[in-house]
């Protein structure tokens, strides 16, 4: 019996390069003083080919100088994930997080116990912002429990559902955060217990994508971008091609619906065929298809770091 062929529609160099060129071009224009809250925007513009002028970068990093300066160093009391956030930021722009108007923004991440907090999310964006250019976790005096990277992955695996996703409540996985915690989990591979997370929570993501490519999250249940994108830089960080057979459904790859959302002035809609321009969901995109793009040329991941920009 012969094995029908895949039959994949796949997107060429040249339409995501078009896509993030478009996308960067309309983020700069609609976001010109970039602040506290333009992370993703930053984190995408950074990561991306594309010439973006350092007075554009260094704005941000004076308005976060200001913010941090202002605020003697607290960012959020109880949200570490404004901490992570932020780190994720400055490094990809190529600023040190542990030098900001005096303070050192990765000692925050040293407290376990409200770094987590939050739910799993906390553990997650921690990861990954410790993990953005291999930053040792500093001694947190105030902590009542120091942290660890060994800590925040127990964490991390601690709260997979038995379905293999995650969510931030109850116990049905969600796409986005299925794919944020595979991000974070992407650089320890070769840990037994991370390994086997790591396929179910494919499996389940697989069983949940869309026939059109794309995913919905638990919240609305309507397909949307920003669970597509969490999803592709989740295979992108893992090393995964776009194109993987276990997510290509009626020919539909991630990136085919990702780019459905794209608009003639080259910003993207948070659902499908809203022609919308949402600022949020541009700059998600943006980061996301510089994910695809970094792995096609054969560049560090997105949240591998160490090849970036020294300012």
């Amino acid at each position: 019996m012969v094995e029908p062929t895949l039959t994949v529609n796949a997107v060429s160099q040249s339409e995501i390069d078009n896509a993030v060129s478009r996308a960067a071009a309309y983020i700069q224009r609609n976001i010109r003083n970039p602040e506290i809250g333009s992370e993703w925007a930053i984190l995408g513009l950074a990561r991306s080919n594309q010439r973006i002028p350092d007075t554009y970068f260094n704005r941000y990093f004076r308005a976060v100088e200001q913010y941090v300066r202002e605020r003697n160093g607290v960012l959020d009391g109880r949200r570490f994930t404004e901490y992570s956030r932020v780190i994720i930021a400055l490094t990809a722009a190529g600023f040190d997080p542990r030098n900001v108007a005096g303070f050192d923004l990765t000692v925050s991440l040293g407290d376990f116990e409200r770094t987590i907090w939050q739910g799993v999310n906390g553990s997650i964006f921690a990861l990954l912002a410790l993990d953005s250019l291999n930053y040792t976790i500093p001694l947190n005096e105030n902590a009542q429990t120091q942290a660890s990277r060994e800590m925040y992955i127990a964490e991390i695996l601690r709260q997979q559902n038995t379905d293999g996703g995650w969510s931030l409540s109850g116990d049905i996985g969600d796409s986005d955060i299925t794919g944020m915690a595979l991000q974070a989990l992407a650089k320890y591979q070769e840990n037994s217990d991370v390994a086997v997370a790591i396929d179910n929570a494919l499996a389940f993501l697989s069983n949940t994508q869309n026939n059109n490519g794309g995913f919905s999250n638990s919240f609305s249940q309507a397909p949307n971008l920003e669970s597509s994108v969490q999803v592709l830089v989740a295979l992108t960080e893992l090393g995964l091609p776009v194109d993987d057979p276990r997510f290509v459904k009626n020919g539909n790859t991630i990136l085919d619906n990702i780019l459905s959302f794209q608009n003639r002035d080259g910003s993207f809609s948070h659902s499908p065929g809203s022609n919308e321009s949402n600022l949020i969901s541009t700059s998600q995109a943006l980061y996301g298809l510089v994910a695809a793009q970094r792995a096609a040329e054969g560049r560090n991941s997105l949240y591998r770091m160490s090849d970036r920009r020294v300012r």
